[in-house]
């Protein structure tokens, strides 16, 4: 049996569905089921168990589904090794990243990467943190690069690095004039908040509504651009990661206030489980894990006296 038909028979379980499986592979429902008719009828057992909806895998089909996996996954890395041997000059590399990253940061990197890796092509775009699950697990990209990252049947996650949540207002601010905030400090104070529905927004509500914070939402918003600009025509105050307005702090344009209690916001690396990552995307993941350790480490020696030293925790 050729290994077009396993794989078709992996994506059939992979997505509990004959018609999905199909528009995966380019052929017709009725095409996906003959072909796992005929491994039964090759292996003379049944695999699938169709009795009931969505249909379930006997033992002897999880066994030949796990199998089915390994082969394929291991063709799949015969094939890169085979492409890499016969052409190690042109490597390519498509990445996914939501926007609120850090442009500066990654164009830094990017350098850094171009730098140590000169026959690496690798292409970088932004996009809305669903797009980013969305193209990743589509296999249109590579690797993605998000915020609270979530792993699935389909998708893996690596970690990356931890962004400390400040306070972000205006420089003329009363709020300035502080060295740090509980979030019980910013009650009844106008916020510009993230978009509903963005993991981000729910987890910083998720905090305020801890500590019993009732801050009227006077703008939302979907990206992190759009909210540094509304606070510094001062519609409100917000907590946004620090990096984010690193750029807008030494210009004197925003300011920031530590929270007395450190929150965080996670940042990783999603990528599809059923493929593994070529040696450019290794080399890249690598490099940007240990990129993040030293922001981290940044970050950390940047912090003013009375917060330095204290354990940062994420906003769950």
């Amino acid at each position: 049996m050729n290994l077009k038909s396993l794989k078709i028979f992996c994506d059939v379980v992979r997505r509990r569905s004959f018609s999905r499986a199909a528009d995966d592979n380019g052929i017709s429902q009725s095409s996906a089921s003959q072909v796992v008719h005929q491994l039964e009828d090759k292996l003379g057992l049944q695999l699938l168990d169709r009795s009931t909806r969505p249909f379930v895998l006997t033992a002897e089909g999880n066994r030949y589904y796990e199998g089915c996996l390994q082969l394929i996954r291991q063709y799949a890395q015969l094939e890169e090794e085979v492409h890499t041997l016969h052409d190690d000059v042109t490597r390519r590399l498509t990445v996914a990243s939501i926007y609120s990253v850090g442009l500066a940061h990654m164009s830094a990197f990017m350098q850094r990467f171009s730098a140590k890796y000169p026959n690496a092509r690798v292409r970088l775009e932004y996009l809305h943190p669903d797009r980013v699950y969305e193209v990743v697990e589509k296999g249109d990209v590579d690797l993605g690069l998000v915020s609270y990252p979530e792993e699935s049947r389909t998708l893996a996650a690596l970690d990356w690095r931890r962004e400390p949540m400040v306070v972000v207002c205006p420089p003329q601010h009363p709020l300035t004039k502080r060295e740090s905030l509980a979030l019980a400090d910013l009650d009844d104070l106008p916020f510009i908040a993230f978009e509903t529905g963005l993991r981000i927004r729910t987890e910083i509500d998720r905090a305020l509504m801890v500590n019993k914070v009732k801050s009227p939402v006077a703008l939302e918003f979907d990206n992190i651009e759009t909210m540094k600009r509304a606070i510094e025509i001062d519609e409100g105050i917000s907590i946004l990661p620090e990096p984010t307005v690193a750029r807008e702090i030494a210009s004197g344009t925003l300011a920031k206030i530590a929270l007395d209690k450190p929150l965080e916001r996670p940042l990783g690396i999603i990528h599809r489980r059923d493929r593994n990552l070529s040696r450019i995307g290794q080399q890249f993941v690598q490099l940007l894990q240990s990129d993040g350790d030293f922001v981290a480490n940044s970050q950390h020696q940047n912090s003013s006296p009375g917060v330095a030293g204290r354990p940062r925790q994420p906003i769950r």
